[in-house]
């Protein structure tokens, strides 16, 4: 084993850092990447550059974060797949491979319908679900496994209904899953409310609910599934910087010092509010309890909807 002095971290960053994005450039998760990487720029008088590394599901990128060198130069933007592709058996990588070093976004799933649909109101369309028989709806909102997936099977969960009793129809995206609501092609759509934000203003679908303990700030219209059922599960997608296993304390503080400013930052943070993101920040210890007691709750969810590999 090498051992390393505390004095070899001493002036860290000396050379730019590599960010790694486990999704494609122009989405969400790569514009979070590279606003948070220019703010953190600012505090760490050092170049982030942003790199895509995009394949298997956001497998290839989570690897290659868990593949760096330890040394705090390449790090990487994970994301809440940490917590599901294991159990789907697209990787062996955990959590446990990978070290926390802040969390900077969380997203609350909402629960969107078409609004000339077959439900007025929440509590309508949860006891019709129990009641019609399993397959009679169909939701949509990402791929089979993906989060608004699970977020959504989950949530039946919560409600003591079979995680499979509505039939998931596998969508490229919220997008093309809030068409097919609108047209009347699914019952209802599982996603985060800013991605349902432009059928909203439309008029064609509305919100029943958010999956969240308070309303978000940008959509104050939209009650909780607490405010209505009593609910208080929550699963959503969070983002987080992180790096390979084993970093040095000090270098995972530095890093984790100058994120915490970077998120406050002007940059970052009207980004987000413009975007509709959620912000949401978590240290470095918070954010490896939150993984970890995700990774318990999802790979109970993959095994309900029979996912589990």
């Amino acid at each position: 084993m090498t051992l390393v002095s505390p004095l070899a971290f001493a002036d860290y960053p000396e050379r730019p850092i590599t960010l790694i994005v486990p999704w494609a450039a122009g989405g969400g998760t790569d514009a979070t990447a590279r606003t948070i990487a220019r703010a953190l720029e600012e505090q760490l008088g050092q170049n982030v550059n942003v790199v895509n590394r995009t394949g298997g599901s956001g497998v290839v990128g989570h690897t290659a974060m868990l593949n760096a060198e330890p040394d705090g130069y390449t790090i990487g933007l994970a994301t809440v797949e940490v917590n599901t592709m294991h159990w789907q058996g697209l990787t062996d990588l955990t959590y446990k491979d990978l070290t926390p070093i802040a969390q900077i976004n969380y997203d609350s799933p909402g629960i969107q319908v078409a609004t000339d649909g077959a439900f007025e109101n929440l509590d309508e369309m949860i006891e019709t679900i129990r009641n019609e028989p399993q397959g009679s709806l169909t939701a949509s909102g990402t791929g089979q496994g993906g989060i608004w997936h699970l977020a959504f099977a989950g949530f039946l969960m919560d409600q003591d209904i079979p995680a499979d009793q509505v039939i998931w129809i596998p969508s490229e995206g919220s997008a093309p899953a809030m068409t097919e609501l609108a047209s009347g092609g699914v019952d209802i759509v599982s996603t985060s409310v800013p991605e349902a934000r432009s059928m909203i203003d439309a008029g064609r679908v509305k919100s029943f609910a958010v999956m969240a303990s308070e309303r978000l700030e940008t959509f104050p219209d939209i009650p909780t599934t607490y405010e209505l059922v009593g609910s208080d599960y929550q699963v959503g997608a969070w983002r987080g910087i992180v790096g390979p296993r084993g970093m040095d304390a000090e270098v995972v503080a530095t890093l984790e010092s100058a994120l915490e400013v970077a998120y406050q930052s002007d940059t970052y943070q009207d980004f987000m509010a413009q975007r509709g993101f959620g912000t949401k920040w978590r240290n470095a210890e918070e954010f490896g309890q939150l993984m970890q007691e995700m990774d318990t709750v999802l790979g109970e969810i993959v095994e309900q909807v029979g996912l589990a590999n």
